[in-house]
């Protein structure tokens, strides 16, 4: 399986729930403990711990087991550590607030055209 076909299997739950937007940033060179960062934003948060919940069980359904979890309880932000990838799921608020893909500004931005 390549990376991209690999790839795609972590943005399709992503992308079935409807989020306000999906930003997919390639750090391998910036960083030693994750290849890819994931950033999606819901409207609320109920939709942010909704759309975490389903990554998560989509994922571990399909055999990808996450490494660590944190945030679903509180919704506002959920990371979800699957190693190479590492999907952050925010609120709005909370996206403005941290802003993660300013701080990744040297990151190179995937094309996700061809993924949703």
């Amino acid at each position: 399986m390549t990376k991209k076909e690999s790839l795609d299997q972590f943005l399709k739950p992503v992308f079935s729930r409807k989020p306000t937007s999906v930003t997919a940033l390639d750090v391998h060179n910036l960083t030693s403990y994750t290849d890819i960062i994931i950033i999606v934003t819901g409207s609320s948060t109920r939709q942010t711990k909704s759309m975490a919940e389903h990554i998560y069980k989509t994922l571990k359904q399909q055999g990808k087991q996450a490494l660590g979890v944190e945030g679903m309880k509180e919704g506002n932000w959920v990371l979800i550590d699957f190693g190479w990838v590492i999907i952050h799921v925010f609120d709005h608020e909370t996206n403005d607030l941290y802003d993660l893909k300013n701080l990744w500004a040297d990151a190179s931005k995937i094309d996700l055209s061809i993924f949703n």
